[in-house]
């Protein structure tokens, strides 16, 4: 059977079974939004392909792991969160860009961006969204890159973070509460809007 017409849990058991491609089409099925994670979470491109690669190393070797009561594709945002977050924790002592130096620089876009996101403007607004998350706590970065920028259900990041639904709520609340908290004082308390679940 051909890589591209097999459901995820064939292409699991072709690899167990030793198929090599099946993996290959688990990863190209998977890329762009582990690469996208990756982006968001560590702010830099060169790294985020690195950590992509080591990721889905990583998860290649602990494919006896999985067992199969979630999608492969959440599991994979399981091993892609705690990589990510073990990178930024060790790194911890490097300064990252301060919220004030991104602020002064694209205030102007970034609340345009908080107010009415703009479909046609995504990806010219990527780098900003990244800039930005970069500079909250780990913990933070990781649940609204989840919800936020790849789109997950409470549901899929639940599994993705192993926590309950009230944990899921709660620290995006925190997390949402942060950011807002931040931007508060640079563009004024009125022009910062709350985000939605």
């Amino acid at each position: 059977m051909p890589e591209e017409g097999a459901s995820d849990e064939e292409l699991i058991d072709r690899v167990r079974s030793g198929d090599d491609r099946a993996y290959a089409e688990l990863i190209r099925r998977n890329h762009a939004r582990i690469f996208g994670l990756c982006a968001s979470m560590l702010g830099d491109r060169t790294s985020a392909e690195d950590a992509a690669q080591e990721i889905f190393l990583k998860a290649y070797q602990s494919l006896g792991k999985f067992g199969g009561k979630s999608a492969f594709s959440t599991w994979l945002y399981r091993v892609a969160s705690n990589h990510c977050l073990d990178i930024l924790r060790k790194a911890s002592r490097r300064r990252a860009e301060s919220l004030d130096a991104v602020l002064e620089e694209e205030g102007g876009r970034l609340e345009r961006l908080l107010r009415a996101p703009d479909e046609e403007r995504r990806a010219e607004d990527a780098d900003l969204v990244e800039r930005v998350l970069a500079t909250l706590p780990p913990d933070y970065r990781l649940i609204l890159t989840l919800r936020e920028v790849q789109g997950l259900s409470y549901e899929e990041i639940m599994e993705a973070m192993d926590c309950s639904l009230d944990s899921v709520k709660a620290r995006l609340r925190r997390a949402r509460e942060s950011l807002e908290d931040s931007l508060r004082h640079f563009l004024g308390p009125d022009d910062v809007s709350s985000s939605g679940g």
